[in-house]
């Protein structure tokens, strides 16, 4: 059964037409043991209802596999936004957003940790995190999903890009047992985590835990990238394909931070090509050094 994998490996999938029609059925044509999906704009505000049959398809098609599933919050939530306006937005985007992952049996929610914006309002920023965030944290109920906090890329003005800034963002909210972290691979080696240097990426994921704490780690998005080491863009690649290469995802899936824990590809779908192209390659790709790492425990 797939939940009885040390670490599944998924995708974030499509939903145009529909969580089930459309998310679920691309998660069976890739491979996908594990899945992330948008439930509303992912670049605006308005959030949707959902399709109670849809939704409840995707609920029992996710149980009937055994997969895991996971919520990404909209791009433009940032709750250390100097402007009222945003703020009051990503309050409400996020709290539409864990009572939809709620209710259709997800684990987590991810969203940016979010910017200062401005000069000198890191600390603001963080108090505003305390004021606004935490309450939607302490009425999560246990059984319900975690908020996955994924540092960003390191542009402007990041409250947490690299893994140990998210020391302070996590002490911000009290460290709170609903808080998890999502790690993406591309943002970590944008922030300037050498993940490519062997023992780079185990020494990233060990730094984690020293900030954090170990089991906050509840979802990894694995992404290869464009640019280099410290350049502060998100650009994603094919695994294997990018800056990155294999050997980082192979140390990444053999640290003992990733038991349990799932991990979805944001990768390129490959343009006008069938299913197993594009996520279904990576998802393959990454399985086997899953596999393999586990074979030499």
């Amino acid at each position: 059964m797939v939940g009885a994998l040390r670490t599944p490996v998924g995708a974030h999938v499509a939903v145009a037409r529909g969580l089930a029609t459309g998310g679920l059925a691309y998660a069976d044509a890739v491979g996908a043991e594990a899945v992330q999906v948008f439930v509303g704009n992912p670049r605006g505000w308005r959030r949707s209802p959902g399709d109670p049959a849809q939704d409840a398809a995707f609920t029992a098609g996710c149980a009937e596999r055994g997969i895991p599933s996971f919520v990404h919050a909209p791009y433009l939530v940032n709750l250390g936004s100097p402007d009222p306006a945003t703020v009051d937005a990503s309050v409400a985007a996020l709290a539409a957003d864990l009572a939809r992952a709620g209710q259709l049996g997800c684990a987590g929610v991810v969203v940016h940790a979010g910017s200062a914006v401005g000069a000198d309002r890191y600390d603001a920023a963080l108090r505003q995190l305390h004021e606004r965030l935490l309450p939607l944290l302490d009425a999560l109920p246990d059984d319900g999903p975690r908020l996955l906090v994924e540092p960003t890329a390191g542009g402007g003005r990041a409250l947490a890009a690299t893994v140990e800034d998210l020391a302070p963002y996590v002490a911000a909210l009290e460290h709170h047992p609903r808080l998890g972290i999502c790690l993406d691979t591309c943002h970590a080696w944008a922030a300037g985590h050498d993940l490519v240097t062997p023992g780079g990426t185990a020494a990233t994921l060990d730094a984690l835990e020293r900030a954090v704490g170990p089991g906050r780690l509840g979802l990894v998005h694995a992404n290869d990238s464009l640019d280099g080491c410290g350049s502060r863009r998100d650009r994603h690649a094919t695994i294997g394909e990018g800056s990155l290469g294999l050997a980082p995802f192979a140390e990444l899936l053999a640290h003992p931070a990733l038991t349990g824990v799932p991990v979805v590809v944001e990768t390129p779908m490959a343009a006008g090509s069938g299913p197993r192209d594009g996520h279904a390659r990576d998802i393959a790709v990454l399985r086997s050094l899953r596999d393999r790492a586990a074979a030499t425990v």
